[in-house]
């Protein structure tokens, strides 16, 4: 066996013994196989005595013969292995006629080649009362690295394994792992070149706080927040309607105060028409008086038809300010639809209902207007009579004085 260092050179030897040492014919071959000897290849040939070589292509500059047949040597010289040329190599001598003797011989060429940083993994899930592996592997290394595990504490000291762990091949076992598996291993190849070593950490949890879990724990969490962000929404829909509505109840109670507001002013003035009536039936000069408050009263029924007429508008353009803003509020929520159309049919009732009811008031002021003439008339004719009853007697122009009389 010749041992060498990765692209190094190296002179692997054949010599041979021939029975004559005239030979007309010599046929020298170098063959190489595989440390299992499944496949064998031609590297190359001699051919004696017309001195030619023969270099197969896998080898052609890296491989050349030293012959010298007469002495019986014909040795091969490799240059720049490789991991490749980690065989065995085998020299066939054929002579014609020379059958004594050993025809061929074998040389173990290993290529040293120092281990490479080996790769440390983990195989399982690193929780409590698991069983889990610690692979350690090189992908160079000649002749093939042999592992050997060691487990360090925080301050670098060493610390024992478990009975129960196994170390084989680089391989190292751990079962039924707790809090106290955890820790720092190292992984050391070894060859006949060097050494190398890798460092993993191991870090037990529950399963609870696995860090492959973390997906399911954020899919989870963005679950519940898509959860919260509907009900959050249904809350605001909600509350919106009941807005709505209130709005639409506020605007119904308002209607319904204007409404309400008519009959109570009638009345009021039918109250005043019957004292107006019953102080009229007094002496003329509180019938006179009673007929200046009343104008007064006329005047300021007039202003109060007036001021409540202003107020109707008042109310009515409030109505129609919140029905514009009704109907803004239908372009933003296209799902209150429905609904919208219901109130403009109620807002078409409502319509109608005003206008009867605003001819209604016009009917009555009209009969109210002609009803305070008729009786501001009546009550300045029997004044004026009153007054001309009442008044003294003129005199005529041919009355005697009372010095004519004689008494």
């Amino acid at each position: 066996m010749y041992e060498v260092a990765r692209g190094d050179n190296v002179t692997l030897p054949c010599q041979f013994q021939p029975k004559t040492p005239d030979n007309p014919l010599v046929v020298v071959t170098w063959t190489a196989d595989d440390t299992a000897g499944v496949t064998e290849d031609d590297v190359a040939a001699y051919y004696y005595p017309l001195g030619r070589t023969d270099i197969k292509p896998d080898y052609e500059g890296r491989v050349s013969l030293q012959a010298d047949v007469p002495k019986g040597l014909v040795n091969l010289m490799l240059s720049s292995v490789t991991l490749k040329d980690n065989k065995s190599f085998h020299c066939h001598v054929l002579i014609p006629g020379d059958d004594k003797g050993t025809t061929k011989d074998t040389t173990r060429l290993l290529v040293l080649v120092a281990p490479s940083t080996p790769i440390c993994k983990l195989i399982g899930d690193a929780e409590y009362f698991q069983n889990i592996q610690l692979t350690c592997k090189s992908e160079e290394g000649s002749p093939a690295p042999t592992y050997q595990w060691e487990r360090r504490d925080v301050q670098d000291r060493p610390l024992p394994q478990d009975p129960k762990t196994t170390d084989k091949d680089g391989v190292l076992s751990l079962f039924n792992i707790t809090k106290e598996t955890s820790g720092y291993y190292i992984c050391t190849a070894t060859n006949k070149i060097r050494s190398a070593s890798c460092k993993f950490t191991l870090s037990v949890m529950p399963p609870s706080m696995k860090l492959g879990s973390t997906p399911a724990i954020i899919g989870g969490i963005a679950g519940v927040l898509t959860i919260l962000g509907i009900i959050a929404c249904v809350v605001c829909c909600c509350r919106k309607k009941k807005r709505n509505k209130e709005e639409e109840y506020a605007m119904g109670v308002h209607e319904k105060e204007l409404n309400a507001k008519e009959p109570l002013r009638n009345g009021r003035q039918g109250d005043g028409e019957d004292d107006v009536r019953s102080d009229i039936d007094e002496s003329s000069v509180r019938r006179a008086d009673r007929n200046e408050e009343r104008s007064i009263d006329a005047g300021g029924r007039r202003r109060d038809h007036d001021d409540q007429r202003s107020d109707n508008d008042t109310g009515r353009s409030d109505y129609s300010d919140r029905h514009s803003d009704f109907e803004d509020r239908r372009d933003r929520y296209s799902d209150r639809h429905e609904r919208y159309d219901d109130n403009r049919r109620d807002d078409r009732r409502t319509d109608d209902y005003d206008r009867r009811r605003h001819d209604d008031y016009d009917d009555r002021r009209r009969r109210d207007d002609y009803d305070d003439r008729r009786r501001y008339d009546d009550d300045r004719r029997r004044y004026d009579e009153d007054r001309d009853r009442d008044r003294a007697p003129s005199v005529p122009p041919n009355k005697p004085n009372r010095e004519d009389y004689d008494y």
